[in-house]
Formats: structure tokens, C-alpha cells, sequence
């Protein structure tokens, strides 16, 4: 197999089974990209391809600055953004406050299956999943959420609380185990998360 530089090398020279190789390559990273984003694998096969799409057309664009992965997953990424844009429809739902500490959340998610996981994120409104994503797995800044999706930061912020709180509303139902139920001195059930 020739190295990433020769294999771009190819690819810009009109290789198709250069093309092919560095599908094969990456395809199965850049689905998982694309399955985090979308409502189901059907959605995610269509971003994909038409991420490949974008990549043959811009390869020649390539520098080599960075690596060859992150610019196939920033065109990846960019595709999935364009896609909610396109099909930004859905309204911002009001929640009520609920508050679960970010580590207990990492402890529990582990306990959990991966794909589960996921299935659980593509579940989310559109807006929630794209934010989540975006700054949860892709480790973007609320400022760069909310310049790439033309929002506010506000909405980057109130978006990625109420994706984490139906995320873990999902959670609690699911694996009624995980959690303990105390009465808080105000008034009602506080729910808190307990690792067995």
C-alpha cells in the first residue's frame, strides 16, 4: 500500500483505484462521523457519499499541511452541517431545569454500549444531535457552533443542555438501575445517577 502522501499523489493525477484505496481507507471512519449526525445509517450512507463526492472534487485543493484524516473529516463534518442547514426545520423545545454532573454522565456512558450510545444520540432533534456532536465529539467551541451554524452562542449552549438532558432522560428510562431517586429539600424527586 503506498503512503498517504503518494497515495494523494495519485488520486491528483487521476488514479481511480487510488480514489478506491483511500475509500476503503477511511470509509468506515467518516460513516461513523456521518452516523453521529444523522437519524439513521440510510441518512448517514447518502452523507457519505456525498462527502466522497466533495473530497474527489476538492483533493486537488489538499496542501498536506495537516493530516489527511482531519481535512477528509472537516469536509465530513461540513457536509453534515450544510445537511441540517438545508433541512433546518425544526423548533427549539422549552425543557425544564436538569442538572447531572458531567462526570458521573462520562462514568455511566461507559457502562454502556457504544452503539447504544449512538443510537441514543441519532434519537435527538436534528439541532441537539448537530451541536452535541459538534462540541461533545468534535471538540468545537461554542463560538465556532454558533459562527458555523449561524446561530448564537446562546443557542450553541442552550442546544448542547438540552441534548445532555435528553440524553440522560433517555438513560434514566433505559437503565432505571443507574439511577437513585432522593427528595431534594425544595420540593419534588431529584434524580441522581449511582454507579453499581
Amino acid at each position: 500500500m503506498p503512503s498517504e502522501e503518494r497515495l494523494i499523489e495519485l488520486i491528483k493525477k487521476g488514479n481511480e483505484s487510488a480514489f478506491v484505496q483511500m475509500y476503503e481507507i477511511y470509509s468506515g471512519r467518516l460513516f461513523g462521523v456521518c452516523l453521529r449526525y444523522s437519524k439513521n445509517r440510510a441518512d448517514a450512507e447518502d452523507l457519505l457519499q456525498e462527502s466522497f463526492v466533495k473530497i474527489y472534487e476538492n483533493l486537488k485543493n489538499f496542501q498536506g499541511s495537516g493530516s489527511l484524516e482531519g481535512w477528509l473529516r472537516r469536509i465530513t463534518v461540513n457536509i453534515c452541517i450544510n445537511h441540517y442547514r438545508k433541512s433546518k426545520n425544526e423548533k427549539v423545545i422549552a425543557s425544564d431545569n436538569f442538572i447531572v454532573d458531567d462526570v458521573v454522565n462520562e462514568t455511566v456512558f461507559s457502562k454502556i454500549e457504544t452503539e447504544r450510545i449512538l443510537e441514543l444520540i441519532q434519537e435527538l432533534p436534528e439541532g441537539y444531535r448537530l451541536v452535541f456532536n459538534l462540541h461533545v465529539i468534535e471538540g468545537y467551541k461554542h463560538n465556532e457552533i454558533a459562527e458555523l451554524l449561524g446561530t448564537s452562542e446562546n443557542t450553541s449552549k442552550t442546544q448542547l443542555l438540552k441534548a445532555r438532558k435528553q440524553l440522560m432522560e433517555k438513560v434514566i428510562k433505559l437503565y432505571p438501575n443507574l439511577i437513585d431517586k432522593t427528595k431534594d429539600n425544595d420540593n419534588g424527586t431529584n434524580k441522581k445517577l449511582v454507579l453499581e
